[in-house]
């Protein structure tokens, strides 16, 4: 082993010894730093292949309760946002609430997912802006008075009572996706419209001014459950909010 460099001034080793000392420990470390730049990338693909590895298992593992499971895509995005969001500490309630809008209005596609114990609680029709779509939405604004849908990721507020009863209030955490939804009120409400006798008789749920709404019958107990912090994503195969969410890969 070489001496260190203490040792060296100590022994008066001639300097022709320190200067061959120096060239090896250049040597080493460029060496050492090369072989962590060409590791990068593969901790890279790791990553990503953990997360979908991690994905596939708690969507296989989901506690259905008798429900309906949500589709594997519309589950591993509304998980990768979930994730970035309790990163970052933004989540106080571990429940997270997946609206998958590439559905028909005419079936439930809200599910209430308990992250704690990986099961669904609550399986509902959901409403969505009536200048979205008819039966389908596909169609989504951030502006006021737009009566469309916000796709994306958000966080649950404070209950109130409105015009619809007991509501939900929800902050957009997407700037210039969903940010705008507490200024143009798009809450957590009850409607009437959304039921299946509204869907016998028009032959597709009621659509709201750009609200989730949800049945009146079920509106309390879902609000009581993901107040206060929880996650709530709006998922739809929509090639432009992939492109500008920062949430999902």
């Amino acid at each position: 082993m070489f001496a260190t460099p203490s040792l060296i001034l100590n022994q008066r080793i001639p300097m022709n010894y320190k200067l061959l000392s120096v060239l090896l420990f250049g040597l080493f470390s460029f060496t050492s730093s090369t072989k962590n730049t060409t590791k990068a990338p593969i901790f890279a693909e790791n990553t990503t292949a953990t997360f979908e590895s991690k994905a596939n298992s708690l969507y296989q593992s989901l506690q259905s309760n008798s429900f309906k499971l949500p589709q594997l895509e519309s589950f591993s995005n509304a998980l990768e946002g979930f994730y970035k969001l309790q990163q970052k500490g933004l989540i106080h309630n571990n429940i997270l609430t997946l609206i998958d809008f590439s559905l028909s209005s005419n079936v439930k596609r809200l599910w209430v997912i308990d992250m704690d114990s990986n099961s669904i609680l609550y399986h509902s029709l959901v409403a969505h802006g009536r200048n979205s779509g008819d039966e389908f939405a596909n169609k989504f604004s951030n502006k006021s008075e737009s009566f469309q849908s916000s796709l994306g990721f958000y966080l649950t507020g404070e209950v109130y009572q409105g015009k619809h009863g007991q509501s939900l209030r929800l902050d957009g955490v997407e700037r210039g996706i969903n940010d705008n939804a507490r200024d143009r009120a798009v809450v957590i409400h009850g409607a009437d419209y959304v039921s299946t006798s509204f869907i016998k008789q028009n032959k597709r749920l009621g659509r709201s001014l750009g609200c989730p709404a949800l049945p009146q019958e079920l509106t309390a107990e879902i609000i009581q459950i993901i107040k206060d912090q929880s996650c709530l994503f709006i998922y739809h195969p929509s090639g432009n909010y992939k492109v500008a969410s920062k949430l999902i890969s």
